[in-house]
């Protein structure tokens, strides 16, 4: 299967997962627990989103003042960003996938899964095609 189609179908699943277990866990706690609690890990949520996304953002600020490449802190963002909106929408499956995102340690893994498997990976696909190319390298300069 193609990835296009992998993300659709959890676009499409997902919700019904999402009603059908905030059904069961409403017929055994009740509606207003069920929703207090839904309410409540947005507004955790939320907490945490603004929580560990200044401290990304602080941490590659000092990165980038020692001179140091904050490649982890750029993949940490959009992972941060990722976990809160989950953690915004209801339901208890986004919930779940959101606070792992909002975890540094679960994060850091993510990251560095992210890191070594893709962008590293694609560097030196591009490296390669570069090589490969013919390609002739020099400087000119206009004679008078």
């Amino acid at each position: 299967m193609k990835v296009f189609q992998i993300i659709f179908l959890v676009v499409l699943l997902i919700p019904f997962a999402e009603i059908y277990l905030l059904l069961e866990v409403g017929s055994v706690i009740g509606a207003f627990p069920t929703i207090f609690l839904v309410v409540f890990t947005a507004g955790l949520g939320a907490w945490l989103l603004r929580q560990q996304g200044f401290s990304t953002f602080r941490k590659f600020q000092e990165n980038l003042a020692q001179g140091i490449v904050p490649a982890y802190e750029m993949i940490e963002g959009p992972i941060i960003l990722l976990g809160g909106a989950l953690l915004l929408t209801p339901g208890f499956i986004t919930d779940i996938i959101g606070f792992a995102c909002l975890v540094p340690s679960l994060r850091k893994k993510i990251a560095q899964y992210v890191l070594e498997n893709h962008l590293i990976q694609a560097s030196s696909v591009f490296q390669e095609k570069a090589a490969k190319a013919n390609v002739l390298e020099g400087e000119f300069r206009k004679e008078e």
